[in-house]
């Protein structure tokens, strides 16, 4: 009895010093997804549907391990006999931004107003199922270690392991048949445009496409950046009028701003930009007065030798003394952005995840335990701004300073551009588009979305919709933009449900 007794407990001894040693996926099992029935009131129906909150293991290829897993919420709902309903899958940019407010103030069922949740007639869920994702080192999503992380933080890694969340998504949920849109908002755009192109050419059925406040990837034309920056006047005169800097002579309301400057751009800057070399300076300095007037600047805040201005010295000069918001004309800076804690609360409780991760992106990554006391930088400060592997930092930090010298807002990258929207579209001549952006949006532009439009190919021209929205950035935050653009997201899922 001894002797089993003593056996008993160096098994034991054993079994908990192996538990130990072993590695997190084999000690601290990942759990399976939690499904729970849930309904929401549209307001002329009641409309139910499933909710599923789990996390995705994105596996190394050749050994079968995982080296992450990805956080996700799914929601579904059933469809009408005979038919399939299409997934959207959604995330939003940063990069290191999880898929919070577009869940919890745009796409989703229940919309979070304040430390309120409530049904969100605007939902998505009525025409689509939608799955929310959260890239690794966002929200609930991480590495199982420090080195695995640096496989999915660049541009090229990240966008094939979203590639390899939404094929092992759609394989491990029985969804083959069901037509796919792809949606992504800001730096997730770009993202949206490569994801699909690899999911076509793995075979997967991605019918719609969902560009939001970006338009990266999308089919080019001759002489585009002259055109674009003299077209982006118009978005500039948009922006003047809501701030009240436009004289009421170049537009009372935001049409008729957008009108006047984009005649002018067309009739006068832009043919001057063409031959800004032979310019006598008597008349770029009309010239410079008559943009400053049409943009509700000063004349002395144009380059007479160049007769542009970039979009942050816009951005800067148009304020009148305050320092605006670089995603919202209408916002000063710093913009306290909506809380979603009580988001985060439903995930844990009204969805039954219970972790006790902080969800990085709403809560601080210092609520959690770091091991030697370090806490990591937000992950979009960790990010390798390359499309290539193995890219140096030096690389990487004189790519960017030569994107700052044109005088952009945002980030530039290493190597080549990834594939993206057009070469998604040439891969499948049923992929619809819907670029949606906002007005006042420092990011973008809805006359140069516009011009696009107009001299698109004739393949693409009739696949791809623009929308602009009275709103910045984060189009949702705006009640009827976010009404307008649920419509539209629904009319891009019906359309790819389409045979």
């Amino acid at each position: 009895m001894r002797n089993i007794g003593r056996r008993t407990l160096t098994g034991a001894l054993a079994a908990a010093l192996l538990a130990i040693a072993a590695p997190a996926s084999a000690a601290d099992p990942e759990p399976a997804a939690v499904i729970t029935r849930q309904q929401v009131d549209l307001g002329d129906r009641v409309l139910a549907y499933t909710a599923e909150a789990g996390r995705l293991p994105i596996r190394d290829v050749t050994t079968g391990e995982a080296l992450a897993h990805i956080f996700y919420v799914a929601y579904r709902a059933p469809a009408a006999p005979g038919a399939v309903r299409p997934i959207i899958f959604i995330w939003n940019g940063g990069p290191g931004l999880p898929a919070a407010s577009l869940h919890f103030e745009g796409a989703g069922p229940k919309r979070v107003e304040g430390d309120r949740l409530g049904d969100n007639p605007d939902t998505w869920l009525t025409d689509a199922d939608l799955v929310f994702v959260d890239p690794v080192a966002t929200g609930f999503s991480r590495a199982v270690t420090p080195a695995a992380e640096q496989a999915f933080t660049s541009w090229v890694g990240d966008v094939m392991a979203t590639t390899e969340f939404v094929r092992g998504w759609v394989l491990t949920h029985g969804a083959e048949d069901a037509p796919l849109v792809i949606a992504g908002q800001s730096y997730g755009s770009g993202r949206a445009g490569s994801v699909a192109y690899q999911l076509l050419k793995r075979g997967m059925k991605v019918r719609g496409l969902a560009l939001i406040s970006n338009t990266t990837g999308l089919p080019d034309y001759p002489d585009r950046p002259t055109i674009a920056l003299a077209i982006h006047t118009a978005d500039y005169a948009v922006a003047a009028q809501r701030l009240g800097r436009l004289s009421p002579e170049f537009g009372a309301t935001p049409d008729q701003a957008r009108a006047i400057a984009e005649r002018w751009a067309r009739e006068t800057y832009l043919p001057a930009l063409r031959r800004i070399d032979r310019l006598p300076a008597a008349e770029r300095a009309r010239l410079a007065a008559d943009l400053a007037r049409h943009i509700g600047l000063q004349p002395a805040d144009i380059d007479t030798k160049t007769l542009r201005i970039t979009q942050g010295d816009f951005l800067e000069r148009i304020g009148d003394g305050r320092r605006l918001y670089y995603s919202d004309y209408r916002a000063e800076a710093p913009y306290v952005a909506p809380p979603l804690q009580r988001g985060v609360r439903y995930l844990r409780h009204d969805l039954g995840y219970a972790t006790d991760l902080p969800y990085f992106g709403v809560e601080p990554i210092t609520d959690g335990f770091a091991p030697d006391g370090v806490y990591p930088q937000p992950v979009n400060r960790r990010w390798t701004h390359a499309t290539v592997y193995g890219a140096s930092a030096e690389q990487i930090a004189q790519a960017q300073a030569d994107y700052e010298k044109t005088g952009a807002i945002g980030m530039g990258h290493f190597g080549p551009n990834l594939p993206g929207a057009a070469d998604a579209m040439a891969l499948s001549p049923q992929l619809k588009v819907l670029v949606a952006h906002g007005a006042y949006d420092p990011l973008g532009g809805c006359s140069m979305d516009a011009e696009l439009g107009r001299r698109l190919a004739a393949p693409y021209r009739s696949r791809i919709t623009f929308r602009c929205y009275l709103a910045g950035h984060a189009i949702y935050r705006d009640a009827q933009p976010r009404a307008q653009f649920a419509d539209d997201m629904r009319a891009l899922a019906r359309a790819a449900a389409e045979p």
